[in-house]
């Protein structure tokens, strides 16, 4: 007998992400993708997505472009096109009418008033109100001329047991399972038996989901029964509430990915935090997605819902910056302007900012917080300095500044002789190195607080930073 995590057979991992496109890409959908493109792909399997647009007025196709973009963004790459569950809606149909012919299946002619009337009788007399309907055993020549739903026949004795990898034996009593109407009286098939269908046409192995869908799980597995289909491994993992332990909403702040995105979180970083939403592997926190493709597995999915914790996204966000190649870096700050809507590098910024992206990335753990350091980058003269930059350019630092200036055009532009002159200027005047950086940065940055002054001075270059020492001697004086 297989486990809850095997197959009977030697079939390769096909797992699949099934979204409906009504609105965003919530985070929990996003954490529900990436555990199953990890699980796929760390075992050189199939990630598929399939577009579940069955209902026809609140699925949009702006919602599926949504949808689709946040994945991209997040860096998930699935196998072939995605698939319309809607346009596979003949195929639903073909099924039910296969299970009737079966006979696991049977046309129920009740109306809903006769049901509604079964259902308070059944609540009158004490008993769970499942619906058993009348025309389950009846003999074909006694249908009428009516419209009819296609009831599955649901068995109504014991138990149905769904084999989960993360829940464990989940035991659920026959008796309150109704006949499941797998196709309406218009014809259109039920989500329940579609969802199904499409999973083993896909060739799904794993159904890697929100444990909100639990309780679909017996019903869905009947339907494997009753098409004598292997039953896929089922996944349930917990969902995702917020820092106070209650059902992540927006009032807990960003709920969908998109946000994420315009916030300026990396999207390696937001894979690996949301990895871990859940999941763990030992203590390890900061890895890589190797690692993780390595390493992920649904042993080691918890029972307990996650809680959203933002200083921890915030510090595995500023170590993926710190680790990442300052090309690299590079890229992903131009993509994050274009999404944020915020101007382009130019072709003059973009050197400079590789060649200050060392000092910039320290301690950064958003890429705007990268963008605010290099202000100094950003910005061009005439520099509107902050008011406490300002102040910090009394008579004494401008006098020093203005003495330091001509000295800048023999040094050698390198952090050692900078330092050496910054330093001997500074002792020149009995004040030691701390009291010149403060007007230093307010020359160069117009700011109070900016990378190093000699990190700046280095980027810049020699011409800059002279016109920008010159430039700081005629701003008005103290604030």
């Amino acid at each position: 007998m297989t486990g809850p995590t095997e197959l009977s057979d030697t079939r390769p991992v096909v797992t699949r992400f099934a979204p409906s496109p009504t609105g965003y890409l919530h985070i929990g959908g996003a954490r529900t993708a990436l555990f199953n493109w990890l699980f796929a792909r760390g075992r050189g399997g199939k990630f598929l997505l399939r577009i579940e647009d069955t209902d026809r007025e609140r699925s949009t196709p702006e919602a599926t472009a949504a949808i689709l973009q946040g994945l991209t963004w997040l860096g998930l790459d699935w196998d072939g096109e995605a698939i319309s569950q809607f346009e596979r809606a003949p195929r639903h149909a073909e099924v039910a009418h296969e299970m009737l012919a079966r006979g696991r299946a049977y046309k129920c002619f009740s109306t809903a008033a006769e049901i509604e009337a079964f259902r308070e009788a059944e609540k009158a007399a004490g008993r769970y109100p499942v619906f058993q309907s009348p025309w389950r055993d009846a003999d074909p020549s006694t249908h009428p001329d009516a419209p009819y739903v296609i009831r599955m026949k649901a068995p109504r004795e014991g138990e149905t047991l769904i084999e989960d990898a993360v829940q464990g034996t989940v035991r659920v009593k026959n008796a309150t399972l109704d006949d499941m109407i797998v196709l309406r009286s218009d014809g259109t098939p039920v989500y329940m038996l579609a969802v199904v269908v499409d999973d083993h046409d896909m060739g799904v192995t794993h159904v890697i989901r929100g444990d909100d869908h639990l309780n679909n799980a017996a019903r869905q597995q009947m339907v494997y029964n009753a098409m004598d289909w292997e039953v896929p491994v089922w996944a349930h993992i917990p969902l995702i509430h917020g820092p106070d332990g209650k059902k992540l909403s927006k009032r807990h702040g960003a709920v969908g990915l998109h946000e994420y995105a315009a916030l300026g979180y990396p999207a390696v970083a937001m894979r690996n935090y949301l990895s871990r939403l859940g999941w763990a592997h030992g203590d390890n926190e900061f890895f890589s997605d190797a690692q993780a493709l390595e390493w992920f597995g649904l042993g080691g999915i918890g029972k307990a819902p996650a809680r959203l914790d933002f200083k921890k996204l915030e510090n595995l966000s500023g170590q993926h910056i710190a680790a990442m190649e300052n090309e690299t870096l590079l890229r992903e700050i131009e993509a994050f302007l274009i999404a944020a809507d915020r101007p382009a590098l130019t072709a003059a910024q973009k050197p400079l900012l590789l060649a200050g992206m060392n000092s910039l990335k320290e301690r950064a753990k958003t890429f705007p917080e990268l963008l605010d350091k290099a202000a100094y980058i950003l910005s061009d003269r005439p520099l509107s300095p902050e008011p406490k930059a300002l102040a910090s350019l009394d008579t004494v630092s401008r006098g020093i500044l203005n003495q330091l200036t001509p000295l800048l055009e023999g040094v050698t532009w390198e952090r050692e002789a900078l330092e050496a002159l910054v330093a001997e200027t500074a002792a020149e005047h009995g004040l030691g190195m701390g009291k010149i950086a403060a007007p230093l940065r307010a020359a160069l940055a117009g700011r109070s607080v900016t990378p190093s002054v000699f990190d700046m001075m280095l980027v810049l270059g020699r011409q800059e930073t002279i016109a920008r020492l010159t430039e700081a001697a005629g701003w008005p004086g103290e604030a």
